[in-house]
């Protein structure tokens, strides 16, 4: 069984539950939401949806979804957002989250959640990737996003690009790099990893004159990873890094900050990459989108990512969804 949290209940990520609850599936799937959200949205797209209430035994009927009802403060309206629900939509995770905890589901799902509304309610969010390592209390997790041509990890995820320089250390690239390459073994199945690191600076810092991170910093992770046995490459040039991936036999690469990498895998692969969490104790994957606040309820959501993403959750939990 996987675990559905749609996000924030004005944008699309209740389109795209909508969406997929049309079609017949070969995998339970649970969905943790309001339950009237869930059944208006559905009308409000003109779609037929029937709320399901048997957690114990999840439907995979088409035009029928399983929903845990997590009840939200007010009614939620297609594209306007309402700062009261934000302690709703972090119920609805939370419950999720302690039932991958528990091992009563597989994999968790999550649709896209707005940072500023949660922020707007009083709460400390940078995101879901951030979120779910505090509660699960780990150290330290990786965001992932891949695709069919590539996967990208993130020594950094949600910080401002002045912060990005103090928080890269020897200590916080090792422990990152280490999940990575031991999840591309574990998760992924790929028994020698080859990974590529791109500097932090132009041309990776061209010998120290456009910076030191990569000789301090950066190169020394690499070249202790190297003698442990690992197939780590780098650091290389960010501007060429991506150039030919296929041809360098590239499982994964590591990027030091968010827009160093997002937005080329995003150019190649928009809609059809997938956001994994990797580190945490259950398998956590999500959308490569936002809200979409302008298209929610219209019906125009591509579900692209969001069927890659269950996709994903699925294969790699070891229970394959055929079609979605």
């Amino acid at each position: 069984m996987i675990v559905i949290t749609p996000g924030e209940p004005a944008g699309v990520g209740p389109d795209l539950v909508v969406q997929i609850a049309q079609n017949t599936r070969t995998t339970q799937l649970l969905v943790v939401c309001d339950a009237d959200m869930l059944a208006g949205r559905a009308v409000e797209m003109g779609l037929g949806l029937a709320i399901d209430s048997n957690l114990d035994n999840p439907t995979i009927e088409p035009n029928k979804i399983t929903v845990l009802d997590v009840p939200l403060t007010n009614r939620a309206t297609a594209g306007v957002l309402d700062v009261a629900n934000a302690a709703g939509v972090l119920r609805a995770l939370d419950v999720a989250l302690d039932g991958c905890l528990k091992d009563r589901y597989q994999a968790l799902v999550t649709g896209p959640i707005q940072k500023s509304i949660i922020q707007e309610s009083g709460r400390t969010f940078s995101g879901h990737t951030e979120y779910l390592a505090e509660k699960c209390c780990v150290d330290e997790v990786v965001m992932m996003l891949a695709s069919s041509e590539m996967r990208v990890a993130l020594a950094t995820t949600h910080l401002p690009l002045s912060q990005v320089a103090g928080t890269i250390t020897k200590e916080l690239l090792e422990k990152k790099m280490r999940i990575v390459l031991n999840s591309l073994q574990g998760t992924f199945s790929i028994s020698e990893p080859r990974l590529l690191v791109a500097g932090l600076n132009p041309h990776a810092g061209e010998n120290g004159y456009l910076g030191r991170e990569e000789i301090d910093i950066i190169e020394p992770v690499c070249s202790k990873l190297r003698d442990e046995g690992f197939n780590v490459v780098g650091p290389l040039p960010a501007d060429t890094l991506f150039a030919n991936v296929r041809g360098r036999s590239a499982d994964a690469i590591f990027v030091m900050y968010h827009d160093q990498g997002l937005p080329v895998l995003k150019h190649a692969s928009f809609g059809n990459a997938v956001n994994i969490t990797l580190g945490l104790p259950f398998l956590r994957t999500s959308v490569d989108h936002g809200t979409a606040l302008d298209i929610a309820s219209s019906g125009s959501v591509d579900t692209g990512s969001f069927a890659a993403a269950l996709r994903m959750a699925s294969h790699l939990s070891s229970d394959l969804i055929d079609e979605i």
